[in-house]
Parts: structure tokens; C-alpha cells; sequence
């Protein structure tokens, strides 16, 4: 099989796993065998067409790798509502799920509260945070501790 069909076959099977991959994961090998593949067109000795692969490949990987991390992995942004996950809150108004209805505050702030198993939980009750969606948080009546006898 002439070298430049060989380029081509490998350039294919590198688009293809880049194509059923979520990440990049061949684009590198795919450039690299495509250059590899030019020099063959050439008539370049293989030892060169390898070494131009190898080159390319690790140059590509070099330099596209941190600008797609950059730009096309999600990065998780913490907030300062963050920090309420796990504290203890004071309901402010009855927590009434089926009303959709309920406050608390929590960490200087004031939010919209639905309780965790759909029970209403009453003004005045110590509460667990134990999660934030959108602008409400999902709590749990706050266990209390009896103290050590």
C-alpha cells in the first residue's frame, strides 16, 4: 500500500474516534498524519514522514490543548450562596410546600424555602440547608443535639 494511503487511512481513523469522543482526543493525530501525508505526496523518506508526525502531533497538542480547555470544558463557578450549603437556617414563614410558600434566613440573607419530604415545617424552626436551586433552598428540620449527660 503506497505510503500517502496509509496517511489517509490513519487521518480517517483519527477523524473518527475525534468524531465519536466528547473531548478532544485525536485531533492531534489527525493533524499530524495529514502533514505526514503531504511529505508522502512528496515522495519524502518514511523516516521523515514519521518524525513529521510526531512533530506535529505534540506541537498541535501543545498549542490547541489549553485554549479547547479554555473555551470548551465548563468551568464551575462558586458563589458566595455557596457557603449556606449545610448551615443552619431560621424559618421566617412556614414552609408549606403544596402552598408554595416559605422563608428563611440564612447567613444574613432572606430566602425562598421548600422543605426536602414535602412536610410543612413551622415559622420559627431550626433548619438544615441542603441544597440551592435557582432561587430557593431545600431544607430539613436541623437535629438537635441533647447535651452530653
Amino acid at each position: 500500500m503506497p505510503m500517502p494511503a496509509v496517511w489517509f487511512v490513519l487521518l480517517v481513523v483519527f477523524a473518527i474516534v475525534e468524531g465519536a469522543t466528547v473531548g478532544l482526543a485525536s485531533v492531534w493525530f489527525a493533524a499530524g498524519a495529514f502533514v505526514a501525508m503531504l511529505a508522502a505526496f512528496f515522495h519524502a523518506p518514511i523516516w521523515l514522514q514519521v518524525v513529521l508526525f510526531l512533530v506535529v502531533s505534540f506541537v498541535t497538542l501543545l498549542l490547541v490543548r489549553p485554549l479547547a480547555r479554555k473555551y470548551l470544558v465548563p468551568h464551575y463557578q462558586a458563589t458566595n450562596a455557596d457557603r449556606i450549603i449545610g448551615e443552619e437556617a431560621v424559618v421566617t414563614e412556614s414552609i408549606d410546600n403544596l402552598k408554595g410558600r416559605g422563608l428563611v434566613s440564612v447567613g444574613g440573607s432572606v430566602w425562598t424555602a421548600r422543605a426536602q419530604d414535602d412536610q410543612p415545617i413551622a415559622a420559627g424552626t431550626v433548619v438544615k440547608v441542603l441544597r440551592i436551586e435557582g432561587v430557593k433552598v431545600f431544607v430539613t428540620p436541623a437535629e438537635i443535639s441533647s447535651p452530653a449527660v
